[in-house]
């Protein structure tokens, strides 16, 4: 039986754990809803641009507080997560207590997408290199309080951090009854928008795209357009690396126009990338965020693009352009203009209302596949 996300909290609760910081990953969604349905706590939640970033957070609340908070993340952001932990608040440096939530994406024996099959694998064995301490968590688990009781006795005695490897299906459904509506004037849907930026672009044109739905509607589209997959690349992993791609693809063709689609909490994620792109002004760059106002993927945790401008974001960074859309005839218009703009690297912000199809289907082409084809396109492209 599926473990309440509320009795959870109130036992974190009870032990004076009051701080939650960290990534949206779906197997803990339920479980960060129920944390801003507190609103005892709510100011007391953060959700990090990344899972290093969260690990800093926490540890300056403990020296600030002395109180243990709790980080949470899906086990494909550890890597972001290493640094900090074994440079920051490894008990050989300077011993900062935690709780650690990881989703166990890609558990062995539970079916996953490929992205995250050799992360589930190595999962344990990574945290035992390491030494980090860690309990697995599952429904099945109805002593889940003296577990956790045994994990914050080794963050007291041992001021180090302490890991609960959360499998999927742990927590039961909780829902928000606190819900923001700052998304409830957004007209674009985002499969629509993307759509027409397919319409709008030449064949002669590459698309990197972001994580997540946009790579899985990009390869619907072209599906029922008939059309082939050669000239995407879908970024199924590395969350927030998707700029970074496009860019390393732009260099190494400066006569191919690379379009690259990313997201919001995508772009917060990694925003230093936007510096190497506005240092090398790739005139070929040609960067669109569909800004949803959320982390749609895993929940739809609100991410921090609300108070962020877009347009001085990018002049900042150096990219010589910048549009903006929010609507249909907008969108038909800046497109247009867009992909024009011969000098680059230029920047598209178009706002979309989170949501997407409940039919909407995953790649079927493998990973590796859809990187050889998009290079075969890319080489036959350069010798044009």
């Amino acid at each position: 039986m599926s473990i309440s996300p509320k009795l959870f909290l109130n036992h974190l609760l009870d032990n004076n754990v009051d701080f939650f910081t960290g990534v949206p990953d779906s197997l803990l969604k339920y479980l960060c809803l129920c944390i801003d349905n507190n609103t005892e706590i709510r100011d007391k939640h953060i959700i990090a641009a990344n899972e290093g970033s969260a690990i800093a957070l926490a540890s300056g609340y403990y020296i600030g507080s002395n109180k243990i908070p709790l980080v949470y993340m899906q086990n494909s952001g550890l890597g972001n997560a290493i640094n900090p932990l074994l440079s920051l608040t490894d008990p050989e440096v300077y011993s900062i207590p935690m709780i650690i939530l990881i989703g166990w994406r890609g558990e062995p024996g539970v079916k996953d997408e490929p992205q995250h099959i050799k992360q589930g694998r190595v999962q344990l064995n990574l945290l035992e290199s390491m030494e980090l301490p860690y309990s697995v968590i599952s429904s099945k688990n109805d002593n889940y309080k003296d577990i956790i009781d045994e994990g914050l006795k080794h963050i007291k005695d041992n001021l180090a951090p302490y890991v609960f490897v959360i499998k999927k299906n742990t927590f039961s459904k909780f829902d928000n009854n606190n819900k923001e509506n700052i998304n409830e004037k957004l007209i674009l849907k985002r499969e629509t928008v993307l759509q027409k930026i397919i319409e709008n672009i030449s064949d002669n044109s590459i698309i990197i795209s972001t994580t997540g739905k946009t790579s899985r509607e990009i390869f619907e589209i072209r599906e029922q357009n008939n059309q082939s997959h050669e000239n995407d690349f879908l970024t199924i992993g590395s969350m927030g690396h998707c700029s970074s791609l496009a860019l390393g693809i732009a260099k190494a063709n400066p006569d191919v126009n690379i379009y690259c689609i990313d997201g919001d909490g995508s772009m917060i994620m990694h925003m230093g990338s936007l510096s190497m792109v506005g240092q090398q002004m790739p005139k070929n760059f040609k960067h669109i965020l569909i800004n949803n106002f959320v982390h749609e993927s895993v929940g739809g945790q609100n991410t921090a693009s609300n108070i962020i401008n877009f347009d001085l974001l990018s002049k900042s960074m150096n990219y010589k352009n910048y549009s903006f859309a929010n609507n249909e005839s907008t969108l038909i218009q800046m497109l247009n203009d867009f992909n024009q703009y011969s000098v680059g690297p230029s920047f598209f912000e178009i706002q979309v209302q989170p949501g997407s199809r409940s039919d909407l289907g995953r790649p079927t082409t493998t990973p590796e596949q859809n990187k050889l084809d998009l290079m075969s396109r890319i080489d036959e492209l350069s010798k044009k």
